[in-house]
């Protein structure tokens, strides 16, 4: 099956697979990236995301190249991270340093915060021999596949973040907000609608509410989009949760999820969720040299757990404000 979307060649589209088309022997890769953007994000707001297949990129400053003439307004500086990247350029990321043998479930990047980022670019420099997919998960259809009851009351709720900072697990206070100074870090939560308090030995807890179903800006979809499975504790390996409970408490976890009005999610509800986010995937595995873009309010995405090297650049652009997508809970910013 094949769709004309675009004035790209045919995009490939097959049950269960990414959505796909092929650019070989295109030579100057930045060039043709620059040249095709309108016809690739085309082909990303009719179907969500799109793996470009063939383009042959060969190293960071390629990749960093095409990232660029893919996007004219400049690529987004990430904030509020909630594990280690390596900075290849002005916003250019390896993917999170996650252990490669734990998947990392489907998400939203940054949907936790005020504004974030409306299109993902991802691009595979060196694939795994085993695994390691970036699976794509179309948020209407998942929105639509769950129980009414439990997203009316999100809906109504919302959902909250909440985070205990310290050197040793995640990302730091520095990595996530760029600083930390005291009176910097708090005028940040402050100017971000994030509720926080010092801990006696000088660490920073935090929460924040989110709405968990925003409308797109563009096609007006309601969208499931948040972060409640993946930064759940209930996510985590079970023997990866154990160990940080005893070593940090029940509420000193470096993050976890609850409900908007500060209920705890439990492991029923994240099991559900990850199932309704597995029965909607589609994947395709990666080929180095491999390009893809995904509508990140459109689409959630996922890294499956992965064997040998595996190295995946990162840009993230298009910045929306939650305030442009009829966020269902209010957000009392300063």
């Amino acid at each position: 099956m094949s769709s004309s979307s675009s004035s790209l060649v045919d995009v490939d589209l097959q049950l269960g697979r990414v959505p796909m088309l092929r650019a070989d022997d295109i030579g100057d890769r930045p060039a043709w990236a620059a040249a095709h953007r309108a016809a690739l994000r085309a082909v990303v707001a009719e179907h969500g995301a799109v793996l470009v297949r063939g383009l042959g990129l060969r190293d960071a400053a390629e990749a960093i190249a095409v990232f660029r003439g893919l996007n004219t307004a400049g690529l987004m500086t990430e904030r509020e991270a909630f594990a280690e990247r390596q900075t290849y350029a002005e916003g250019v990321y390896s993917s999170s340093k996650w252990p490669p043998n734990q998947p990392m479930c489907m998400h939203h990047e940054q949907s936790y915060r005020l504004e974030f980022p409306g299109l993902m670019l991802f691009a595979c420099l060196s694939a795994p021999t085993k695994g390691g997919a970036t699976g794509v998960a179309d948020s209407t259809a998942v929105l639509d596949a769950l129980p009414g009851d439990l997203v009316q009351r999100l809906e109504r709720e919302g959902w909250m973040l909440v985070r205990n900072y310290n050197e040793e697990i995640g990302a730091s206070l520095a990595e996530a907000l760029g600083t930390d100074d005291r009176g910097a870090v708090e005028s940040y939560c402050r100017a971000n609608a994030i509720e926080f308090e010092w801990q006696p030995d000088g660490g920073l807890r935090s929460w924040q509410r989110r709405s968990a179903v925003v409308r797109h800006p563009v096609t007006g979809r309601r969208c499931w989009f948040n972060q409640i499975a993946f930064l759940n504790e209930w996510t985590l390996d079970p023997e990866v949760r154990e160990f940080l409970v005893d070593t940090y408490g029940a509420e000193g976890l470096p993050f976890t999820t609850r409900f908007g009005g500060g209920d705890p999610i439990g492991e029923d509800v994240v099991q559900l969720l990850n199932e309704v986010y597995e029965a909607k995937t589609v994947r395709e595995p990666w080929q180095a040299g491999d390009l893809m873009l995904v509508d990140n309010i459109g689409s959630a995405h996922s890294r499956e757990p992965f064997t040998g090297p595996r190295e995946v650049l990162v840009g993230m652009a298009d910045p929306v404000r939650l305030a442009d997508c009829s966020p269902t809970v209010e957000v009392n910013v300063g």
